[in-house]
C-alpha cells in the first residue's frame, strides 16, 4: 500500500523591500509551529537583490538574537537558485543550480521536486513592497500556483496607504484625517518658481488643517520604517523626506489621542463570513512615543493588553469593523486591522495589513491564541483555505 505523500508547502520569505529581516524572523516562527507530519515544507528565501534561493530549514538561524537581524543571504542553501518557468506549456516555480533530486534540510535528505509549481500551497510570508503589494501575488498567478492570502487587487490596496483609505471611505468606514504628499508635489519646489512654490505651499497648508503634532509615512510600507512624528512645520518637512527615502509618495496624518488597537481576521471557512479575534490593545515599551520599529520588534516590555479594556460593546464593533474592513478590499485568507479608540469611545479604522507579522511578538498570532487558535492550528487553517481554491483568477 502506497504512503500518502504529505501536503507540500513553500514558505517564501525575506524580499527586497526593507521589511526583510521582520519577514524572515516571520518565517521562523511558522517553520518552528507548521505541523510536520502533515506538511513538508520547503522554504525559500528572496535575497535582498532579489534572487530566489533554496533557504535551511532551521527556525533558530531566522530568529532575532542579541538585537542582530536574521537575513535570507545567512540561511541560504549555497549554489540553489529559483526561477519562473511560463514556456513550453510547463508553469510553476523551477529550481536550478541545485540538485533537485534531494536537498540536506535540517541534517536529513528530503526529496525537492524540480518544478516547485509541484508544491500544493505557497505560503508568501513577505512584508512590504516587491511581496505583500501583489507582485508576488501576481507572478504566483502566472506561475499557475496556488499560494495563501490576499489575491492581486486586495494586496495591491492593502499595500498602498492613501488608495486602502479611499476604499474604506467609500465602504463607509470610519478613518482619521490625512494628506497624501506626492512627488511632484513635493519635487516642484526645486523647481523654483512661483507656480513650484505655490504648490508647496498648498500642501503645507493642507497639512497645518490637521493640526500638530501630525505622523508622517512612506504611502506603501509597513512596520513604522521611515515613520516619524511631526510637532510643527519645522519638524515636518525633515519627516517627510525622511519617509521620501522608502517611497515617493508620502501620507501624513492627524495625530488621533487614544488607544491603538489591532483586530485579526481569518476568512470564512467553506464561503462563509470573514471571523474576527479578540482584539488587543498595543502597550508600547521602551522610550518610545510611539509604536516605532524599535518598540515592535526590539523592545522586550513591549506587548498587548487582549482584550483590551474598553466596553464589550465597543469590543465587538471593533471585531464587526475589521471583518467590514476585510471585505471592503475583497481580501483573502488572513489580514490584521488596526484602529484608533479615542478616549470619547470613537472607533476609527486606521489601516489593514494584508500579511500580518507572524514574529513571536506579533500581535496577529497572539490575538487567535488568546481566542482560541494556537499558532499550529492557525497556520493549519491558513493552509487549508488556500488548498480550497480553485487555482482561478480571485
Amino acid at each position: 500500500m502506497t504512503e500518502r505523500r504529505k501536503i507540500r508547502v513553500a514558505v517564501v520569505f525575506g524580499g527586497r523591500s526593507t521589511e526583510h529581516a521582520v519577514s524572515c524572523v516571520s518565517a521562523g516562527n511558522i517553520l518552528a509551529a507548521i505541523d510536520r507530519a502533515r506538511y513538508e515544507v520547503i522554504p525559500v528565501g528572496i535575497a535582498r537583490d532579489g534572487r530566489w534561493v533554496l533557504a535551511v530549514d532551521d527556525p533558530a538561524r531566522l530568529a532575532i538574537t542579541g538585537g542582530e537581524l536574521p537575513s535570507v543571504e545567512a540561511v541560504a542553501e549555497p549554489g540553489s537558485e529559483i526561477a519562473a518557468r511560463l514556456d513550453r506549456g510547463e508553469s510553476g516555480l523551477v529550481v536550478t543550480g541545485a540538485d533537485a533530486a534531494g536537498l540536506l534540510l535540517s541534517g536529513q535528505t528530503s526529496a525537492v521536486p524540480h518544478s516547485l509549481g509541484q508544491v500544493d500551497v505557497v505560503l508568501p510570508l513577505l512584508h512590504g513592497p516587491y511581496g505583500e503589494d501583489g507582485t508576488l501575488q501576481g507572478l504566483l498567478e502566472m506561475t499557475g500556483t496556488r499560494y495563501a492570502g490576499a489575491g492581486v487587487l486586495a494586496s495591491a490596496a492593502g499595500m498602498d496607504k492613501e488608495y486602502m483609505k479611499l476604499i474604506f471611505a467609500a465602504r463607509g468606514l470610519p478613518v482619521g484625517p490625512y494628506v497624501v504628499v506626492r512627488d511632484r508635489d513635493w519635487r516642484a519646489a526645486d523647481l523654483a518658481t512661483p507656480a513650484a512654490a505655490t504648490e508647496r505651499k498648498r500642501v503645507l497648508d493642507e497639512i497645518g488643517e490637521l493640526g500638530w503634532p501630525v505622523f508622517v509615512k512612506p504611502a506603501r510600507g509597513g512596520s513604522s520604517i521611515g515613520t516619524s512624528r511631526a510637532r510643527d512645520e519645522a519638524e515636518l518637512e525633515a519627516a517627510i523626506e525622511g519617509a521620501r527615502q522608502h517611497d515617493p509618495k508620502v501620507l501624513v496624518e492627524s495625530a488621533i489621542e487614544g488607544m491603538e488597537i489591532e483586530c485579526a481576521v481569518l476568512e470564512g471557512i467553506d464561503g462563509g463570513p470573514p471571523d474576527a479575534s479578540l482584539p488587543a490593545q498595543v502597550l508600547v515599551g521602551g522610550d518610545a512615543g510611539y509604536y516605532d520599529f524599535q518598540s515592535k520588534y526590539l523592545e522586550a516590555d513591549t506587548g498587548v493588553a487582549i482584550p483590551p479594556p474598553i466596553p464589550a460593546a465597543h469590543i465587538e464593533q471593533i471585531r464587526q469593523l475589521a471583518c467590514a474592513a476585510f471585505d471592503a478590499v475583497s481580501c483573502e485568507g488572513l489580514a490584521r486591522v488596526d484602529f484608533f479608540y479615542t478616549p470619547a469611545g470613537q472607533i476609527l479604522v486606521n489601516e489593514i495589513n494584508t500579511m500580518p507579522g507572524m514574529t513571536p511578538a506579533s500581535a496577529f498570532p497572539m490575538m487567535w491564541e488568546a481566542s482560541g487558535l494556537p499558532l499550529p492550528q492557525l497556520v493549519d487553517r491558513i493552509i487549508q483555505t488556500a488548498l480550497g481554491k480553485n487555482g482561478l483568477l480571485r
